[in-house]
């Protein structure tokens, strides 16, 4: 009885080390930029509503040197002083090691992959976005753009290699490398984006039940708890079928979530929560709105619906339990 006790301590303080692993992690800056679209987008419309502000952020036709320098360093200092302030509050604290691999594939019923490509495609997006507005070719665009995702969550993945603590997960450079290959194939295919990576989220009951693993407040929650956490690929109906009897900006997406997760793994749950053993995958139907294409002449609102664009609305769902069983949701969050 002692030794499972010891046992089940020892796995409960790993998993709230992965749990904080994961609010300090890789894919954070993804779900921070949903969690923060409101905010974002009145301060865009405050502080952006003058005139001279909205032709600051109207895309060059010609390539603007000062604009592609400002681009290329604000990425630098943002981008290099998140991994520094990354690995000062969180890596320091562990021993180092030789570069190694962990296969973490299994984990969360695979909704932290799934959270890597959504964050890679985005950051890459507007990393794509930010070189258009400086008016650089698409060559570099794609180049040097929509890999930005890639190549910062694969520095986050180079800390993990070397901390002994964690380890470099094959599984997250298939996903980041998914999210780039998403934004990059649709430029070179379609040359616009007809399918886009959204997330969504709505409180579940298990957070209360393992706080310290899924979170104790909403924001916590928010990036933590992955019962509550769906991805979606939103793809526009009209890029696709070419009808005009439809609305433009009109999608229709498919999402993934799971829910009954308690730990990363399920033989892995600790013993007091043996009842709670019953995660399963959920597969969701739902429409959705393609804010991009929502037409309008302010670069304030393109702006502010290209940040939009990273979240599902709320939504009437159909939802595949455990490809079973088929429920509906009059609103789906």
């Amino acid at each position: 009885m002692k030794s499972n006790l010891q046992n089940s301590t020892t796995y409960k303080s790993k998993e709230i080390l992965t749990a904080s692993r994961y609010l300090s992690g890789s894919f954070v800056l993804g779900k921070m930029m949903s969690g923060w679209n409101v905010t974002v987008c009145f301060l865009l419309l405050l502080f952006f509503g003058s005139v001279q502000a909205q032709s600051f952020l109207i895309p060059s036709d010609t390539l603007n040197k000062q604009r592609r320098t400002l681009v290329y360093a604000s990425e630098g200092v943002v981008l290099g002083g998140a991994l520094i302030g990354l690995n000062q509050l969180w890596y320091k604290d562990y021993p180092r090691s030789g570069f190694h691999f962990k296969n973490d594939n299994s984990d969360w019923m695979q909704m932290d992959k799934a959270g890597h490509v959504y964050t890679a495609y985005h950051m890459g997006r507007m990393g794509a976005e930010l070189l258009e507005w400086s008016g650089a070719d698409k060559k570099e665009q794609l180049v040097y753009g929509s890999t930005l995702g890639f190549a910062f969550l694969t520095a986050v993945e180079t800390f993990d290699g070397f901390s002994q603590e964690w380890g470099a997960s094959w599984g997250d450079v298939v996903a980041n490398a998914s999210g780039t290959l998403l934004y990059v194939s649709q430029e070179l295919l379609w040359k616009e984006q007809r399918i886009t990576p959204k997330f969504s989220f709505h409180t579940t009951r298990y957070a209360a039940m393992r706080p310290d693993v899924l979170g104790k407040d909403l924001k916590e929650q928010l990036l933590k708890d992955y019962n509550g956490q769906t991805y979606w690929l939103s793809a526009n109906i009209q890029a696709f079928t070419k009808t005009e009897m439809l609305p433009e900006w009109l999608s229709f997406a498919v999402g993934y979530s799971a829910e009954g997760m308690l730990s990363g793994r399920a033989e892995t749950l600790p013993p007091e929560f043996a009842s709670e053993s019953g995660r399963y995958r959920q597969i969701l139907f739902s429409l959705d709105i393609d804010f991009k294409k929502i037409k309008t002449k302010s670069p304030v609102l393109k702006t502010v619906f290209s940040i939009l664009n990273t979240v599902k609305i709320p939504a009437p769902a159909l939802e595949l339990s455990d490809f079973s069983r088929l429920r509906g949701h009059w609103l789906y969050f």
